[in-house]
């Protein structure tokens, strides 16, 4: 049986004089004396100091950067400034050394892309572990906040049959042979022969199945991966992603928008005030890497600073007609810095979407009443049958990261639009029943759970806040 003491609870609550065994990974070693330790189990380090003349040169040697050791000593007060205390060593156990001359990672700054080429190692340093430690409070808040609003937690599945989107870029899943399919008389592919008689595929969303869960049990949400074949590279980007998709019966636009603000900021709440620490570090780890920049390309504020103001105020609210109106009238418009076209009836870009954010509100946005030509068929069509009660909420850095609508309950209505979008309705026919018997007016959204984790952390790239990014060209480990 191991016995350990986890620094963060050691760290917590120190009784000097009191006999402690701790055990990690060395984060620091320096002068042959004094050992640096971490063990992940916060952002807390513990430093413990190595009488020379007490170990057997091999046991010293073995300490390098990295390596896996236990210590047993004694907590005193420390003699030297940073720390409180720190352990005066009576045992040390190696158990696992590094060769620093074929250790891929060294004492020393890494890039954010060595460390993704080395994914095996880098939760040790001290960014990448304070990211996944977020990640993970992020995740828990997310349960947390619904399973305390009376929703329930619905697994929707992984391989589908439906492409709840119509965007046509979706991971096929198949048994047959590639390279020597069966074949109709028509020379397509014939899926009936498949494993699941017919095509199917990776969910890019478990929206369209919530939405049975709703419409029984009033409440439900999903949390799990998502995967989107498209060939992006950008840094807000991922083939596989987590989506957190609420649904919620009885409900309108409106109270769709209010449970997403809400939501959102309980997030972010949460982790200010549990793992603050964490936030702390990577708040200095930005101010550190921005000292240098000009100041117009500093953030205007730090990134505990930004998300206090994030929760602290109404996020805005304003229709799609009145973003495209602000827009037109911006002085980036007007001297034709936008790379992409503004006008109505066209898809906002990224590059609009953070000008309202962080321009012009400078606040996080709210915008509504999408126009229907470039939205989904089941968004509820307003009474101007032009626009779709749609919402998309917009974050400084990120862009939009929720993106959701009231969903149409009128089964003429959804029929119409079906065969606008050229969505087959026998394919859907189980959907189409969920109007025909028993249906009621419902909404809900999809959260791209690394974009919050993104914002949270005040990374830079979406890749660096999932433990194994899977993108175009990269899927390893």
């Amino acid at each position: 049986m191991i016995h350990r003491q986890e620094i963060k609870t050691l760290l917590a609550a120190p009784t000097i004089g009191e006999t402690v065994t701790v055990m990690g990974w060395v984060r620091a070693w320096r002068g042959n004396r004094f050992m640096v330790l971490g063990d992940g189990s916060g952002p807390e380090t513990l430093q413990v100091v190595v009488d020379g003349e007490k170990f057997d040169e091999e046991t010293v040697r073995a300490i390098g950067f990295h390596a896996c050791v236990g210590v047993t000593g004694t907590l005193v007060e420390s003699q030297g400034s940073g720390q409180s205390v720190e352990v005066s060593a009576e045992k040390i156990e190696i158990f696992g050394k590094t060769d620093l001359s074929t250790y891929p990672l060294q004492a020393k700054s890494q890039t954010m892309e060595f460390l993704r080429e080395n994914a095996q190692f880098r939760m040790r340093t001290n960014t990448m572990s304070a990211v996944f430690r977020l990640r993970h409070a992020v995740a828990f808040a997310v349960n947390k906040y619904f399973n305390d609003r009376n929703f329930y937690y619905l697994h929707t599945p992984i391989i589908t049959g439906n492409d709840a989107e119509g965007a046509g870029e979706m991971f096929r899943v198949t048994t047959l042979d590639p390279n020597d399919p069966p074949r109709t008389e028509e020379g397509a592919v014939d899926y009936s022969q498949d494993f699941f008689g017919k095509g199917t595929h990776l969910t890019v969303s478990g929206q369209l199945q919530a939405e049975i869960g709703a419409l029984a049990m009033g409440k439900v949400y999903t949390f799990g991966p998502t995967f989107r074949a498209e060939n992006s590279h950008t840094t807000r980007h991922l083939s596989e992603f987590w989506m957190i998709e609420p649904e919620i019966a009885f409900a309108d636009i409106d109270n769709d928008m209010d449970l997403a603000e809400d939501f959102l900021k309980y997030l972010i709440n949460y982790c200010l005030e549990h793992y603050r620490a964490d936030l702390e570090f990577l708040d200095a780890r930005i101010k550190q890497a921005e000292k240098n920049m000009k100041a117009e390309l500093r953030r205007p504020m730090g990134l505990i600073e930004m998300l206090e103001f994030t929760v602290k105020d109404d996020f805005a609210r304003i229709t799609y007609t009145e973003a495209i109106n602000l827009i037109q009238r911006s002085k980036p418009y007007k001297k034709k810095k936008f790379e992409f076209p503004v006008e109505w009836g066209t898809d906002l870009q990224a590059e609009h979407e953070r000008w309202l954010v962080e321009k012009h509100f400078k606040k996080p946005v709210i915008v509504r009443d999408y126009p229907k030509g470039f939205k989904a068929f089941y968004m509820r069509l307003n009474d101007d049958e032009k626009t779709v009660a749609a919402m998309d909420i917009l974050f400084p850095y990120i862009g939009e990261v929720v993106g959701g609508s009231q969903r149409e309950e009128r089964e003429d209505v959804l029929r119409r639009r079906m065969k606008e979008m050229d969505v087959h309705e026998d394919e859907l026919s189980w959907y189409l029943q969920l109007r025909t018997f028993g249906g009621c007016p419902h909404a809900g959204f999809g959260l791209g759970f690394e974009r919050m984790v993104l914002y949270i952390t005040g990374m830079g790239n979406i890749r660096d806040v999932i433990p194994f990014p899977r993108a175009p060209k990269t899927a390893e480990f």
